[in-house]
């Protein structure tokens, strides 16, 4: 009985030990996402604060969303989130820090179920929470941290369904099925890995399990399914009135898919020269590629190596019907990532190389702004007038930092004989030429000023 005693109290000091490390985990990934968490909002999270602040719940899905590419549910939360904790920078993003470190839980506790040694959830988690992709969109206003969340919690609930033999077996099937349908009223890239999931069950034979998880799918694709023929129609409309809006959505081409392992241990920095940035980052692309890969032939993980890479050939399939090869769009699947460097990681140098290339990466980000979005707050802070001309699709974020700016297009701005500000941003995308536009009015560029990535011109009458 002392014996039984001894190991009992040894079992609850290890798990103790093993909490207590998550926990500083947690609270570690925690503080790093707070650094540079009010930098500038970029166009698209300008974007989902004009929706929020303009629209009603009824008018996000009537009037914004058929217009949008993109299912209404983040844009309704959003809407719920911000009625409570206003529209600042951090406000607006502080669900996907949230959402981010809650998906870091969720991974360590799937491995603890895997039934894993009890140092590889910790090490799952950690290359989750760490990794500079991770961080990158964990401070971004968008859906791509929540539809994360969602993503591996479906994976918990079937794992959980699978291990679990009590009477309440069936409430993970529930769970699985409405996760399933908010991933994708989230968002409709989710879809690759829902197919991932099924393709998988199909492949080992769980027809009952395949079939338990199909009512979700079902659900949600009656719902979505006039509001995406819409959105499809819509969007096909803007493909044709903006001419080079399809080289920004990802085509499938090689150059897009080697972002994939490069973005994916490196995060969105980059440097000149370029072949230095390529060189280090391909090498280390590799390094942890290679670790990721190493138990591809084992058996056991094979649901895990097809929720990682099976979304992305699906997409990449996809894109060759319409863009949307950006590696920005798969994030869900660098928790499946994490857990195979746990696991081929076998060795504790390995192991501390991968932490810290990944701490190192995400420290590059948060604490170098000139690594940061685009400028919009201090373009708008040094505006010379409260008058600009700008393409429609940069409106968001001038009205965001400067309700009162009055914004015109600039297709059309040119018409009297005052100075004109213009911000050229997505000028190229347009196919505006704006230089030629402009000098046909009799207008000279006399000055421009630039910021991270985003800069406004003065033109004056000749």
């Amino acid at each position: 009985m002392q014996s039984s005693k001894l190991e009992q109290l040894s079992y609850n000091t290890s798990i103790m030990k093993l909490n207590g490390k998550l926990i500083f985990l947690l609270f570690s990934a925690y503080i790093v996402r707070l650094i540079g968490l009010n930098q500038s909002l970029w166009l698209d999270e300008a974007t989902t604060a004009r929706v929020v602040q303009q629209f009603n719940y009824g008018q996000i899905v009537a009037q914004f969303s058929p217009n949008d590419f993109h299912p209404p549910l983040y844009y309704l939360f959003m809407k719920f989130w911000t009625n409570i904790f206003g529209y600042s920078e951090i406000a607006l993003r502080m669900p996907s820090v949230l959402a981010s470190l809650l998906t870091g839980y969720v991974v360590y506790k799937i491995v603890g179920l895997l039934g894993k040694s009890k140092s590889i959830p910790v090490w799952s988690a950690a290359f989750f929470l760490f990794n500079p992709l991770v961080v990158y969109y964990s401070q971004e206003a968008r859906m791509y941290s929540l539809v994360t969340l969602l993503v591996v919690l479906i994976f918990w609930s079937v794992t959980k369904f699978k291990v679990q033999s009590s009477k309440f077996k069936i409430s993970y099937v529930v769970l699985a099925n409405v996760f399933i349908a908010l991933s994708l009223g989230t968002y409709y890239g989710s879809v690759f890995f829902i197919t991932a999931l099924y393709g998988y069950l199909l492949l080992r034979k769980e027809f009952k399990t395949f079939l338990y998880l199909l009512p979700g799918t079902l659900i949600a694709g009656a719902v979505l399914y006039p509001l995406f023929l819409t959105q499809l129609k819509n969007s096909g409309e803007v493909l044709l009135a903006i001419p080079n809006w399809s080289t920004t959505l990802g085509k499938a081409n090689l150059k897009n898919l080697i972002l994939f392992p490069i973005k994916f241990t490196s995060g969105r920095i980059s440097w000149d020269p370029k072949i230095i940035y390529y060189a280090v980052a391909g090498l280390w692309a590799a390094f942890v590629s290679l670790i990721s890969i190493r138990n591809i032939s084992n058996k056991k993980y094979l649901i895990l190596y097809t929720l990682y890479l099976l979304p992305i050939l699906l997409g990449f399939l996809t894109s060759f019907y319409k863009p949307l090869l950006q590696y920005f769009r798969f994030i869900y699947v660098i928790p499946f990532m994490s857990m195979l460097l746990a696991l081929g990681a076998s060795k504790k140098w390995q192991r501390v190389v991968l932490i810290s290339g990944f701490v190192a990466f995400s420290l590059i980000y948060t604490y170098i702004p000139s690594f940061h979005r685009e400028d919009w707050k201090g373009l708008v802070a040094s505006l010379p007038s409260d008058t600009v001309c700008a393409l429609p699709s940069s409106f968001d974020p001038l009205r965001y930092y400067n309700p009162k700016l009055i914004t015109s297009d600039a297709r059309s701005c040119a018409t009297g004989t005052a100075d004109i500000v213009f911000v050229p941003y997505v000028a190229d995308i347009y196919g505006f030429d704006y230089a030629n536009y402009f000098g046909q009015k009799k207008y000279t560029m006399t000055k421009e000023v630039s910021f991270r990535g985003v800069s406004y011109q003065l033109w004056s009458k000749e």
